[in-house]
């Protein structure tokens, strides 16, 4: 085997070792499930649930929001939260990544049935949902 088979050989596994543990990094977490606005309105139809908006600075809301709590100061606001932490909680921003970050905290607080609007409230007004 050439000098040039092994190089190329030890390249092709760098790349590929890169693009694996890339990958991984923009994996959801497995505590965090994702919601379309379709089926956040259909659950919110159905059921009295926790909202949260915890986009910063503050945005528009959408009709129903029970929280505003920024999503970097989730443990300031403990005593807002519902006392079960299995309670469903909805949390959405802007966009989706503050949503995830503030589910991050609260799964660090003990919280266990996470839900992140994705495409935060951006893709609830694409769908023609309500605002406050």
């Amino acid at each position: 085997m050439g000098s040039k088979t092994i190089i190329e050989k030890k390249l092709f596994l760098l790349i590929g070792s890169i693009f694996i543990l890339t990958g991984f990094m923009f994996q959801k977490p497995d505590y965090l499930k994702m919601i379309t606005p379709t089926e956040l309105n259909q659950v919110m139809q159905k059921e009295d649930i926790v909202l949260i908006d915890v986009h910063t600075p503050e945005q528009q809301h959408i009709k129903g929001t029970d929280l505003v709590i920024p999503y970097n100061e989730i443990e300031k606001y403990q005593n807002k939260l519902p006392k079960d932490k299995n309670t469903a909680i909805y949390l959405y921003c802007q966009g989706g990544p503050m949503g995830e970050a503030a589910a991050k905290s609260l799964y660090e607080l003990g919280y266990r049935n996470l839900f992140n609007l994705e495409g935060g409230a951006k893709a609830w007004r694409k769908a023609g949902l309500d605002f406050e």
